[in-house]
């Protein structure tokens, strides 16, 4: 099996972009509910980051092999 094959068949690139999405989002939120008293700024900042998270998980279920003969 070709390596471009293998990549796209266990899909790393779109697993790695989840993962990190996830730990990015784990990481704002730990920042958000350290803080003493936070502004509705930050509050919106992280409703954002937080929101954008269904459209990142959407891409990665949708980032499958299109090739229905490898299936």
């Amino acid at each position: 099996m070709k390596t471009a094959d293998l990549i796209n068949r266990y899909r790393i690139i779109p697993r790695l972009v989840i993962t990190g999405y996830a730990v990015m989002i784990w990481a704002v939120a730990q920042w958000f509910m350290s803080l003493n008293d936070p502004s509705a700024t930050q509050a919106a900042f992280v409703s954002t980051m937080v929101g954008v998270s269904a459209a990142v998980f959407g891409f990665y279920v949708n980032s499958g092999c299109k090739d229905d003969s490898k299936t």
